[in-house]
């Protein structure tokens, strides 16, 4: 064989062998970096946003969804219950959500963006437990013994904190403070993006 020959079978050889090693980096490459447009659990963890697809709920229905690893609460408020939030104001700590955690731009009285929907974080300013969602009107959300002063609300079963339909907290009770309203924003009339304010805010 001449060298002609031999020459030519490396120069194959080594074209072929450059080609893969430069096909496994460009893959290795791209993996990570495709991966990177879905954020791990740990990036989910640490506070990325979170869609809630809000068109199936009915009214009086609430439904809950996971941000930062903590439960958010979505309801749905019909005009019943925006008319109780007068109605309690009385009893309240903070009816005006004055010392609340809470974005500037979501209503201080119903505490949100459109009043139908509340959003906010299913954790009791107490102790963090997680409040009960008790619409039951009249009825006492501790005892269920009848109570004329209860128009329905959220029920802490750790400590008896109550708060009514806009996250607000009664008097008297062990919770300081309204419950958190977290940042979150409406993609569209039926996504809720939880995690990212609302712009011209």
């Amino acid at each position: 064989m001449s060298n002609d020959g031999v020459n030519q079978g490396r120069r194959r050889f080594l074209t072929g062998a450059t080609c893969v090693v430069g096909a496994a980096g460009v893959v290795g490459a791209a993996v990570p970096f495709v991966g990177s447009w879905h954020p791990s659990a740990k990036a989910r963890a640490a506070g990325a946003p979170v869609k809630a697809n809000i068109s199936t709920i009915e009214p009086g229905q609430m439904i809950t969804v996971e941000w930062r690893g903590k439960p958010v609460y979505i309801l749905r408020r019909n005009e019943a219950a925006l008319a109780t939030l007068e109605q309690t104001a009385s009893q309240l700590r903070d009816p005006n959500s004055e010392a609340s955690n809470q974005p500037d731009y979501v209503d201080p009285f119903n505490r949100a963006i459109k009043p139908e929907y509340l959003v906010m974080v299913g954790l009791c300013t107490h102790l963090g437990c997680a409040p009960m969602y008790r619409p039951e009107v009249g009825v006492d959300p501790g005892s269920g013994n009848s109570d004329d002063n209860w128009h329905g609300g959220f029920f802490c079963p750790c400590h008896g904190s109550k708060f009514d339909l806009a996250g607000r907290v009664y008097q008297g009770v062990p919770a300081p403070t309204n419950l958190d309203v977290p940042p979150y924003s409406y993609e569209s009339d039926s996504v809720i993006v939880i995690g990212i304010d609302q712009e011209g805010a």
